[in-house]
Parts: structure tokens; sequence; C-alpha cells
């Protein structure tokens, strides 16, 4: 039997589909989560081959509860979602710093092995080089735009996972996602908001064709990573990765935004003529990793972009709009 893990945000979107993925290799799973976003359908597969403990994770005793008997712990409870940053950057702060500070001390407390916490891309901001390497500068540059609470609150956590654990403590991995994506992530990321408008707009289509609008110019870039190579690649970091190491998490493909809009539209059965609108203050004009680090230790991306959006619109083309 393998390791005993936890799972901090263990019913949202990532975090469902880790724990689904490190049961099906034989790990002993708790997820820890208040189901304030994430929602227990997510795990219905693995209903019986886990163990679930709701709590919040400010709550020192709840987090203690959840980390005792553990042997490692996989960080990923936060706020996401970019309207929530500009809306509660409060609230993001306040789950982020304090959600690291508390998983951090029941790590010190129970003697965890591992320590693996989930970071984001959204630290470089503007990278000086793409593709970006995990020692690219990170950066906060308008400390007034709330847009920013996110990034600060994983920089923070990446700070404390590096210097108030020690190698003494716990081996301490930190991964950075680039714009995972997938069925049933909600409805505020990019390509779940492009397929919800196409699907509300069908209806509206002229000789099939669709005025769709889009923030900014249409030629930001970025790279998806389809949900089940992101949890590939999470536990090849966990279970090869170094003390205080960086991996990023995500494809190579960079593609512009509008090259996504038009790919949906195809898979939808219909033309969207793009209309291009200011970007929002903060907004990221390039973004695609370099995944070499994590290639070294065996991870091999396999969802090309056009089959993950294929799967995703087989999913949101029906899936509830409430969720």
């Amino acid at each position: 039997m393998k390791e005993k893990v936890l799972i901090t945000g263990g019913n949202g979107f990532l975090g469902a589909a880790l724990a689904i993925g490190l049961v099906h290799r034989g790990y002993q799973v708790r997820v820890f989560d208040n189901n304030s976003r994430g929602h227990p359908r997510r795990l219905e597969s693995v209903h019986y081959d886990i163990e679930f403990v709701e709590g919040d994770i400010r709550d020192q005793e709840a987090v203690y509860r959840a980390t005792s008997g553990m042997d490692w712990v996989f960080h990923l409870a936060f706020v996401n979602g970019t309207r929530h940053f500009y809306e509660q950057p409060g609230l993001v702060l306040d789950v982020g710093v304090r959600g690291a500070l508390t998983t951090m001390d029941a790590v010190k407390k129970y003697g965890i092995q591992r320590y693996i916490v989930a970071s984001s891309s959204e630290v470089y901001q503007e990278p000086s080089h793409v593709p970006t390497k995990e020692n690219e500068r990170i950066i906060i540059p308008d400390v007034s735009n709330p847009r920013f609470s996110y990034s600060g609150g994983k920089i923070i956590t990446e700070l404390l996972t590096l210097h108030y654990l020690t190698e003494k403590d716990a081996k301490r991995i930190i991964f950075r996602p680039h714009n995972v994506y997938g069925p049933d992530m909600g409805w505020e990321h990019v390509v779940p908001e492009f397929m919800r408008r196409v699907r509300e707009g069908l209806h509206q289509a002229v000789d099939g064709r669709l005025k769709f609008p889009i923030q900014g110019s249409g030629k930001e870039t970025r790279a998806f990573c389809y949900i089940d190579d992101a949890v590939e690649g999470i536990i090849i970091a966990a279970e090869g990765g170094d003390d205080a190491n960086i991996y990023h998490l995500g494809v190579d493909e960079e593609v512009e935004i509008t090259d996504v809009a038009e790919r949906i539209g195809r898979i939808a059965g219909v033309k969207l003529d793009l209309v291009t609108q200011e970007l929002l203050s903060g907004g990221t004009s390039r973004r695609s990793p370099d995944i070499t680090k994590l290639r070294s230790l065996g991870y091999q991306p396999k969802v090309s972009l056009d089959e993950g959006l294929r799967h995703c619109w087989a999913w949101y083309a029906k899936a509830p709009l409430n969720i």
C-alpha cells in the first residue's frame, strides 16, 4: 500500500482530479475541503475509496485533524477565478496566506514527509522570456491593483514553503500550473466561458456566424494543459522531484486566444466573428512555460488542444449553467 496523502481543496477542479489519479495509483487519499466552491460530485467515481474531512483551511485545529496520520500533503486550497481577484482580494489573500501557514504548521507538528504545493503561472505577470523557465523573476507590478491578490498570495506561499519550512521538516515541492483546463471546472475560466457563450449564442447565429466579443486584441497567448496531463505531471513531480524545487506544469504549445476561440467555434459548428475589447488591467500578453525540468522526470503531455477542447465541449454543451 502506498502513502497516505492529504489533498486540501480536494473537491475543486484540480484537487478532485488529483485525488482520483492518486486513488487509481494505489495511494490512500484523504480530502479536506469546505465545499464553498468545490463540489463532492467530482469525487463520485472514487467516493468509497477516499476519506473526506470538511473544514476551513484557515482553521488551524481543523487542519491539524485532517493532517494527523498522513505521510504527504498536497496543498491546493485557494480562491481561484479572475472575478474573485478583483471583487474579493481580501478573501483571496486570507485563504491563501493563512492556508499556507496552517498547513505548514501541521507539517511541522506531525512530521509529514512531503509537502507539495500549487503555485501559479500568475507569479510572472509579464515574463521577460517566453517560453519561461522556473528561474524567471517573479513580480507584483502594482500593489494597488486587486488583480494581484492571487499572484501575491502564491508568491508568499512559495516563500513560506522554501523558508518557513526547512529540509528538516519535509521534502518541499512547488508546481506552477499553466492554464489547466477540462470538463467540470466551473464557468469562470477562458475555455468554459467561451463554450458557455457559444452555447448560449448558437440560436442567434446568422448564416452559421456568431458575433463573439473577446477581451484584448486576441493576440494574447497561452499554453493550455488538459487536466489528465496536469494530474500526471503533479504526481511525477511529487514522486520524483527534488527538495526545494519548482516545476512548471503545462504544455509547450503556445496559442493565441483568437485561435482558441476559433477552434471552439469549429467544434460547435459555428463561425465566430471576433470583436476585440480592452484587456482588463493586470492581464498578461504572453504566457507559455518551458517544461524541460518536468520532462526530465518523465513527464510527457499526451492530449492535444483539439482533443482536449472536444472533451470539454462534450461536457459543457450539456452541463447545467448553475454549476
